[in-house]
């Protein structure tokens, strides 16, 4: 029997149901911050990521799914949204029309071990703010992660760590202290972080062995190395995110795992999920289009995991408003039909029970999570009346046809 390949997930029922709901939530809270909505193709030319990404990355030396087509070019399926929205800015000459706004959602693909809350084939929604390089801008993306986070009521659940990786000086002194100091470790390193050591030592801050960090605990941090313009520019961001009252945490071994990666990174993180404990997390990433050939143009965003976000979700805020109608024998079913479409067209979500004896249909319609059934008989017919019922009390009432759409809108929306 054909099953799915490993690390993917049909979604129906609940899990669509959810996915929906965090895609529509997310996407709504952005337009209020005036973001557009934008899809791009989820396959690139492989470079998009290898010049992005940068070779150590664990993304780019382990879990790409990468191919040569039948033109003998290497593509890539997009294993993350940044680099190929800010393809997409250069490749459309975007970049005359500044600042952009711009939301998206869709696949993403990694090859990695799936496990709760991580498969193969993920999904994600993501913000990117292109062109002001300011402090406000910063903190106004990481409040929009933290509205979407609040509208699906998460946020309590949700604390928001931040941390500074400085300009590009900051960043290459503090990686000479960081190298000076690991170098004493080496060889108790794990063997990722002993190789990291010589290409991208920052990226051992992000390590998940256990001994790693521990051998880390007495490591320098970013802050003893910022120069002027990068402490003052974390202060003020830090400042505005206490105007706008949104609670954070200052976490100084906070690292972004790609390396266009400069100044304010965040996290949104759970401790309901295990060790997948990141939900939406981002940050600043000014030089990242210039190196994919594009004008020297500041940005900043972050992405969210959908199935994450789905796994912390209570199923009953899909609120139902499902009404099944159900005909009690053949006579009516015409009837039973004109009055869903009539019903339909008045924005009610309606579904017909199409067989069995009324016993069976209205057992069905519970199973649906109908909130109310709709019943016509032989006498509801002859009178242009009928009976709805609500599922979640028993209670009945006949209602003329005349009157329907009208009680509905009442009792229902």
């Amino acid at each position: 029997m054909l099953q799915p390949v490993r690390g993917t997930k049909d979604l129906f029922g609940m899990d669509a149901k959810l996915y929906r709901k965090v895609v529509d939530t997310a996407y709504t809270t952005a337009s209020c911050y005036n973001f557009q909505e934008v899809h791009t193709p989820i396959f690139e030319f492989s470079q998009v990521f290898q010049r992005t990404l940068g070779e150590t990355s664990d993304i780019v030396s382990k879990e790409m799914y990468t191919f040569i087509d039948k033109n003998e070019e290497s593509l890539t399926l997009r294993p993350e949204g940044t680099a190929p929205i800010i393809r997409a800015i250069i490749s459309n000459g975007l970049t005359q029309t500044l600042p952009l706004k711009l939301f998206y959602s869709g696949p993403m693909f990694r090859y990695e071990r799936p496990q709760k809350g991580r498969q193969r084939q993920f999904h994600q929604i993501g913000a990117e703010l292109i062109g002001p390089k300011t402090p406000w801008a910063d903190a106004e993306i990481i409040a929009l992660g933290y509205d979407v986070l609040k509208t699906l009521n998460l946020n309590g659940d949700i604390a928001l760590n931040i941390n500074t990786l400085g300009d590009s000086e900051s960043r290459a002194a503090y990686r000479t202290a960081l190298v000076s100091y690991l170098q004493k470790y080496k060889n108790s390193l794990s063997l990722d972080s002993q190789d990291r050591l010589e290409r991208n030592p920052l990226r051992i801050l992000d390590s998940k062995d256990e001994n790693d960090q521990n051998l880390l605990q007495g490591a320098p941090t970013f802050k003893d190395f910022l120069n002027h313009e990068s402490a003052s520019y974390f202060d003020l961001v830090q400042s505005h995110l206490t105007d706008l009252h949104i609670p954070y945490i200052l976490n100084q071994k906070l690292v972004r795992g790609l390396d266009y990666y400069c100044h304010t990174a965040f996290e949104f993180v759970t401790t309901s999920l295990g060790a997948q404990g990141t939900v939406l997390a981002g940050g600043r990433y000014d030089g990242l289009m210039a190196q994919m050939g594009g004008p020297d143009i500041a940005g900043i965003g972050w992405a969210g995991g959908i199935e994450r976000l789905c796994l912390m979700l209570n199923e009953t805020i899909i609120s139902s408003k499902l009404i099944t109608i159900i005909p009690t024998t053949e006579h009516e079913e015409t009837f039973a039909f004109q009055l869903a479409h009539t019903l339909r067209n008045a924005s009610f979500s309606i579904d017909v029970g199409y067989s069995g004896n009324l016993s069976k249909r209205l057992k069905k319609a519970s199973q649906n999570n109908s909130v109310a059934v709709i019943i016509i008989g032989p006498d509801e017919l002859n009178s242009r009346t009928v009976q709805v019922k609500f599922l979640n009390d028993g209670r009945q009432e006949h209602i003329p046809v005349s009157n329907l759409t009208a009680f509905l809108t009442k009792t229902l929306l």
